[in-house]
């Protein structure tokens, strides 16, 4: 049976129920019914009988979701990883372990949370999206991560090698830094008091330091204990690089607190190892007390080299930023008033009728407070009596520190011929990609507060969270274009008028920032925005009626999440393919 529409001059159609029928083998139709004063929809819900189709209000009924997973997120990190061959780096043999491992890298980047949260956003009855069933580890728990960073750990020593033979090269320049990184517990032998160089103090910490390119990949990363000085950690980077890594030319650019004198004479000179660093301000004093810097040279010019017979066979290139020189004049200026703030209040608590201050010991106990909090005792003459205090201002010292003002030396054993001295400035700024490691790790990557006992367990958290960081590095650049980072470095580098001068940014990201738009017209992200953003990309699990199979149906991606995926020239369909 079907409906047919007959058209019925000057009239509307007539609207006709018929069959088929056969008859000596002929087809024949007859009229079964008349439905032309039927309404439309009735009609319609008639046709879709006929053709074995449920009726509309059915249709909700005929399929059921029974999981919507964020996905794109997943596919985009994980597709980045393997596409770098971080899988093959880890172990070129496909296993559980390296799935597992693979999973917390992931995990990291999309939602950096503790171990017991992870597995539970793994597990199929908790999945908080797709990353357990793509990688087949939806059985996983806590414990099985634990046995996978054990794994993982077992393979530092050769995946970084892999990594160093992939972006470092004979006579290279590698970047160093340590920072620091809050604890909790007290059970874990690294945990120590020491410097607290994020900020967190009073609280037990480990010390780790990245080995890095100059483009600020990260190639190495070692942990050691809380109480760490920054120059002792030095002799492990120059056996990484010595030995494990087996480049016999090297470079290593570290800060002032890193590459002391002390440290070249004893440890870099003796391995063949080439530096830049910088001078420390009492180091820059004493080349201007002995006249091999002329501080008048910087009225023409921000930037020259000079010779030291303090620094034999080294060359030490002089800067003088009036930008930072502002800055510095102005903080000193606000921390010299705010001194002075507190010192006067302690000198009115000494010539107040009522309970006047009294006692050279107590007066001294608030002054040292004051003085200690401001870091500001060498630019003020104090006097301290039984019952008296006074203070004024050593305008020779602090006349003799402005003279520094946006001053700084770095010195190099690296000739002419190899480096330039405007690279030789542009290599150590590069330190500044190493820091930006350090507060990605702080902010994006969760890594603290480090919550396990073991001192091998620590050494597996910080090296899992190196490898996701080099995962997002190669993300962010692909992606530059969405984000709000400078997508046009050439237009940037044009800009900046000498080395010593602060970076600028290109046209582009600067009108990109402004408009909060970008050049495609879609909104400008941040990496985590633009991930969260990417979750919503979700892999739908469809069970059909009837007993029919279920499938996965992807979220249908918007502008930007197809742009997305364009630059990193992935498909979102990862995994379920």
């Amino acid at each position: 049976m079907y409906v047919t529409r007959v058209p019925n001059r000057g009239s509307p159609p007539a609207v006709l129920l018929r069959e088929s029928y056969r008859v000596d083998g002929k087809v024949r139709t007859r009229t079964l019914a008349n439905l032309s004063r039927w309404p439309e929809c009735k009609v319609e819900k008639l046709q879709r009988a006929l053709k074995g189709l449920p009726a509309e209000q059915d249709l909700a009924e005929a399929f059921e979701i029974s999981r919507s997973l964020p996905h794109g997120h997943v596919a985009a990190v994980l597709g980045t990883a393997r596409a770098l061959g971080v899988e093959d780096l880890i172990d070129a043999a496909p296993s559980r372990s390296r799935d597992l491992v693979m999973a917390m890298l992931v995990a990291q980047v999309i939602a950096p949370q503790s171990k017991l949260a992870t597995a539970r956003g793994l597990r199929t009855e908790t999945a908080t999206s797709s990353l357990g069933e793509v990688l087949g580890v939806t059985g996983a728990d806590e414990d099985d991560l634990y046995a996978a960073m054990d794994w993982a750990l077992a393979r530092k020593d050769g995946i970084e090698t892999q990594l160093a033979a992939r972006h470092l090269t004979e006579g290279t320049l590698v970047l160093y830094d340590v920072s620091s990184a809050a604890f909790e517990g007290r059970t874990c032998p690294l945990g120590k008091i020491g410097h607290a160089r994020d900020g967190v103090k009073g609280r037990l910490q480990i010390v780790y330091g990245l080995l890095a390119t100059t483009a600020g990949i990260p190639v190495a990363i070692e942990v050691f204990d809380g109480n760490t000085a920054d120059p002792k950690t030095l002799t492990a980077q120059i056996t990484t690089l010595k030995n494990r890594f087996g480049l016999a030319r090297v470079a290593l650019v570290g800060d002032r607190g890193m590459i002391t004198s002390a440290r070249i004479t004893e440890e870099l000179r003796p391995a063949g190892l080439d530096w830049i660093t910088a001078l420390r301000a009492p180091q820059i004093k004493a080349l201007v007390e002995a006249e091999a810097l002329q501080l008048s040279l910087f009225d023409e010019q921000d930037l020259f080299e000079i010779d030291s017979p303090d620094y034999p066979s080294e060359r030490l290139v002089c800067c003088h930023n009036p930008a930072l020189a502002e800055k510095r004049t102005r903080k000193r200026q606000d921390l010299l008033a705010a001194t002075e703030k507190q010192l006067t209040a302690i000198t009115d608590a000494t010539n107040r009728t009522r309970r006047p201050l009294r006692g050279q010991d107590q007066i001294a106990l608030r002054v040292g407070k004051v003085i200690n909090h401001y870091k500001m005792a060498k630019h003020f003459h104090i006097t301290i009596t039984d019952d008296s205090f006074t203070f004024a201002r050593n305008d020779d010292a602090i006349t003799a520190e402005a003279a520094l003002d946006g001053i700084y030396v770095l010195r190099t054993n690296l000739p002419k011929s190899a480096l330039g001295h405007d690279d030789v400035v542009l290599r150590y700024k590069g330190l500044e990609d190493v820091e930006r490691f350090f507060r990605t790790l702080n902010s994006e990557l969760d890594v603290r507060p480090i919550r396990h006992h073991l001192a091998d367990r620590v050494r597996a958290h910080m090296f899992l969270r190196m490898l996701s960081y080099y995962i997002s590095w190669h993300m962010k650049q692909a992606l530059a274009p969405l984000l709000f980072r400078d997508h046009d470095k050439p237009a940037a580098a044009a800009k900046r008028t000498n080395p010593v001068a602060a970076a600028q940014r290109s046209d582009a990201a600067l009108a990109k920032a402004t408009r909060k738009r970008t050049t495609d017209d879609t909104p400008v992200h941040s990496f985590t925005s633009l991930l969260a953003d990417l979750a919503t990309l979700c892999a739908n699990h469809i069970q059909p009626a009837h007993d029919m199979p279920t499938f996965t149906k992807f979220t249908t991606p918007t502008a930007l999440q197809h742009r997305a995926f364009e630059l990193l020239d992935l498909t979102h369909h990862l995994g379920y393919t």
